[in-house]
């Protein structure tokens, strides 16, 4: 357009001829004619050239691709590097920057370029606050898909961030995500930054003003930083760890969730290791000359110190049943025998149950989170099969007892009577314990004929005190040792005139 009001005003104004325009432009005759010819100014249009790229015979893959994700939720559409990575395999051999150029145009031509808004780029000092939030995502665990609820933390300054794995998303899920956060960060930050998730706020009220969850307020108390609170539907206030969970998710779910795993704890020691691998090679948005790593190094000391851990279960009382059992999540539980009818106190924890009656622990049981699963303790019905020894020969606990034990069970029930004398063996665990029990037990297996005689035999020949003495060393040694002298008591044999006298 600059150079067509050049040569109109050339031409027009200053009446210069054709020839001389093309002289001084540089331009063909024909092109300063034919502009000229134009009765009103309109830039000129070309024909599209026409250029060939690597792209085009994937064209049509990428455009299926992004349709097809355009009905999946967010977090399961691909990305360009994993298009990319796709079409290379099936022998594209160009650049991953004209690939990823191709899919940006794809999606405006689709409609899927999400709306863009605009915000205020905030700024924290070192240890001044964390972030946190919950994402949810996938992963073969155990040779199933399961749902994991993912907790993400991550410090505003530092930027340095950490990841922990839960079956579901609950008041000690976020407590142990908060413990295992600060202890990665080495300290903990003056503020925390949330937004409205129910284990945290029990009701939203005007404004800024929340009813915060009792047992969340104790661990802000034991870690000494107060909750700040976003408002309604506002995610742009803690944009920080919500641009995280979309990182997290394009540069380690999606390697993550195609591989397998034998247990939670595997993937989480996995997850750490990225963690830690991500602090030192990502280069800190505000200081690209940086690491977050080292960044963090700085921050730690601004950080308030770690204390012991916040004990973060959640108590919940629970009625002990007939058979010594208890219901937590469809799932059933032992607890001692002497406990029947009862109401006790389970105190949840994210991988194992504690049962407190009185005061004390009277049972503790891994957690577990699959559906209709009896976990049974077998030394919680000693007592009990002293009174009913019968229930020995199909009791459902007793199946998990030692090995050792199960075989002179065996050997034992052949006979008469035999499930009152193996009941006598069980008896003996609380007052001599398991491990020397076992020891008697197979002391009597390897006998060939065992009894319970001989099981409580070896216990009491256990519990015996030894009878060797210690001799004490002495440094003292005699200079004339006593000889044995006979004559001696002759002499003394001897009457005296003065003993016949008295006598």
């Amino acid at each position: 357009m600059g150079m067509l009001a050049k040569v109109r005003r050339m031409h027009i104004r200053e009446k210069l001829s054709i020839r001389e325009i093309a002289r001084r432009t540089n331009l063909s005759r024909n092109t300063v004619r034919q502009w000229l010819k134009s009765p009103e100014m309109s830039e000129p249009k070309y024909p599209e050239r026409c250029v060939v790229s690597v792209v085009d015979p994937y064209v049509d893959q990428l455009r299926s691709w992004l349709e097809t994700d355009s009905h999946r939720p967010k977090r399961d559409r691909r990305t360009a590097k994993i298009m990319f990575e796709a079409i290379k395999a099936l022998g594209y051999p160009g650049s991953y920057v004209r690939a990823c150029v191709r899919v940006r145009k794809l999606r405006q031509e689709l409609g899927d370029a999400p709306h863009r808004s605009a915000f205020v780029p905030l700024t924290f000092g070192h240890g001044e606050a964390f972030q946190f939030d919950w994402s949810c995502e996938y992963a073969w665990i155990g040779g199933l898909r399961r749902r994991l609820e993912v907790s993400h933390c991550k410090l505003a300054c530092s930027r340095a961030f950490w990841l922990v794995a839960y079956p579901a998303q609950s008041h000690e899920m976020l407590f142990d995500a908060h413990t295992r956060s600060f202890e990665a960060f080495g300290g903990i930050p003056r503020r925390g930054i949330y937004d409205n998730m129910k284990t945290a706020v029990d009701r939203v009220q005007r404004g800024k003003t929340r009813i915060v969850n009792a047992r969340f307020l104790a661990m802000c108390g034991h870690y000494l930083f107060e909750p700040d609170f976003c408002n309604v539907a506002s995610g742009w206030e803690k944009g920080i760890v919500e641009k995280n969970v979309q990182d997290r998710r394009r540069q380690v779910w999606a390697e993550l969730r195609e591989q397998r795993w034998s247990s939670l704890e595997q993937l989480n020691e996995a997850l750490s290791e990225r963690c830690r691998q991500s602090w030192d090679t990502m280069a800190h948005p505000e200081w690209p000359a940086m690491t977050v790593a080292d960044v963090l190094q700085d921050e730690r000391m601004h950080l308030m110190p770690m204390p012991r851990a916040f004990d973060g279960y959640v108590a919940q009382p629970v009625r002990v049943s007939a058979t010594s059992l208890i219901h937590f999540q469809r799932n059933r539980y032992s607890v001692p025998t002497s406990h029947a009818h009862r109401i006790v106190s389970l105190h949840i924890y994210p991988d194992r149950l504690v049962v407190v009656a009185d005061d004390e622990a009277i049972a503790r049981h891994v957690r577990c989170f699959d559906r209709h699963q009896t976990f049974y303790d077998w030394q919680h019905y000693i007592a009990l099969i002293v009174q009913k020894p019968g229930a020995l020969r199909n009791g459902a606990p007793f199946l998990t007892m030692p090995p050792a034990l199960q075989l002179l069970q065996r050997h034992l029930l052949k006979h008469p009577g035999g499930d009152r004398v193996m009941a006598q063996v069980l008896s003996s665990i609380p007052l001599h314990g398991l491990d020397s029990v076992l020891v008697a037990v197979e002391c009597a297996l390897e006998s060939g004929r065992p009894s319970g005689e001989h099981v409580l035999n070896v216990l009491g020949r256990l519990r015996e005190p030894s009878t060797n003495q210690d001799i004490i060393a002495t440094p003292m040694v005699l200079s004339e040792e006593p000889i044995a002298n006979v004559a001696r008591y002759e002499r003394l044999r001897v009457i005296t005139p003065e003993a016949n006298d008295v006598a």
